[in-house]
């Protein structure tokens, strides 16, 4: 059983640090689950909520999208084969974003609610850590596929020589994306730090570019070129969209037949644009039926993919002392800039 109150890491008002305070035990509706939260994840996300209030409806809130834990409780109208048990170790997506923070969904407390459709059962020897790194960069990738009309079922022979562009691709989002993208038989050209290079190579891609050279746009568009490769897909994880446009409109063949670029951070104000490139700014289905059928098919997919060794979690994580009273220090952490690492904390 749960316990009546559990802890929490509350966002009171925008731009404050959270507060950790005791908060109602919630049960689970229908068709959700309840999760005793074991690890969380940290994503760009979380900080521009906490700093910017971005689709936050009201205070107090709770964010944090990546969880990992066990479940505790189930929702009545559940049957057997919806979810896992009562007892099973889970990753899930918390629906943060989807319920505007409301505070009962967010990832960065003791226990927390989840619709059944976002949870997967984790492998007996995945630790939670590495668990909790899963949800938010996989489904993004999905949902950036989505976003720019790209079908589930994309599939390519090498012969195709179809190119994808994922620039960031060292970080936790990009580097689900280059996975994601070599499983579906793209020729992946990925942006990443020197030092990270091999390492993005071993998750599929086919060359790795150092952004802080100049000339790391051109120099793709040569690679892909000399390569007979048709580059006209990409995902920016880490908001470097002028750059991206700059590689995607040299691929816009002559009929005039669009780029596609998946932004997955939040563009504001006047955001780069490009002839010939569409760039859309990542999102999930917004109906909720909808929602949970695509997020149900994004974790039988990874289920599948974890399972024939064809994803594995990316990349390292790293895990900060203090649990929920250091999630603060994480966010500005991960603000700051951080690189082929998974921020992490133990709940």
């Amino acid at each position: 059983m749960a316990a009546d109150t559990h802890i929490a890491a509350v966002l009171t008002e925008v731009g404050r640090p959270l507060e950790l305070v005791h908060r109602p035990t919630p049960r689970p509706g229908a068709n959700e689950v309840l999760i005793a939260v074991k690890a969380v994840a940290f994503n760009p996300l979380d900080y521009v909520q906490r700093d910017r209030g971005f689709n936050v409806a009201r205070f107090p809130a709770v964010v944090g999208s990546d969880i990992a834990g066990i479940i505790i409780a189930r929702g009545s109208a559940l049957p057997d084969d919806a979810a896992p048990p009562v007892g099973a170790r889970v990753c899930a997506k918390a629906p943060t974003f989807a319920t505007k923070a409301a505070p009962d969904y967010g990832g960065l407390q003791e226990i927390a609610l989840v619709p059944a459709a976002n949870v997967m059962l984790l492998p007996d020897d995945m630790p939670f850590e590495s668990g909790a790194s899963l949800p938010m960069a996989v489904v993004t990738t999905w949902s950036g596929w989505y976003t720019i009309g790209m079908p589930r079922e994309t599939k390519f022979m090498p012969e195709d020589k179809m190119g994808m562009l994922v620039w960031g691709g060292a970080s936790s989002i990009g580097s689900a994306a280059v996975q994601i993208s070599a499983a579906l038989g793209f020729v992946v050209y990925a942006v990443a730090s020197e030092k990270h290079s091999e390492y993005v190579k071993q998750l599929g891609a086919h060359k790795v570019f150092d952004y802080k050279c100049d000339g790391a746009a051109d120099a793709i568009v040569k690679a892909a070129k000399d390569d007979g490769v048709w580059l006209n897909t990409g995902f920016d994880a880490v908001g470097a969209t002028a750059d991206c446009l700059q590689v995607l409109r040299e691929f816009v063949d002559a009929n005039g037949v669009p780029t596609r670029l998946a932004e997955a951070v939040p563009m504001f104000g006047n955001a780069p644009q490009a002839d010939g490139v569409i760039v859309k700014f990542i999102v999930s289905p917004l109906d909720d039926a909808e929602r949970a059928e695509f997020t149900r098919f994004v974790f039988a997919w990874l289920a599948t993919a974890i399972d024939e060794g064809r994803f594995v979690p990316s990349p390292p994580v790293r895990i900060m002392e203090g649990g929920l009273a250091s999630a603060d220090k994480a966010m500005d952490i991960l603000r700051a800039g951080v690189s082929g690492t998974k921020l992490v904390i133990e709940v």
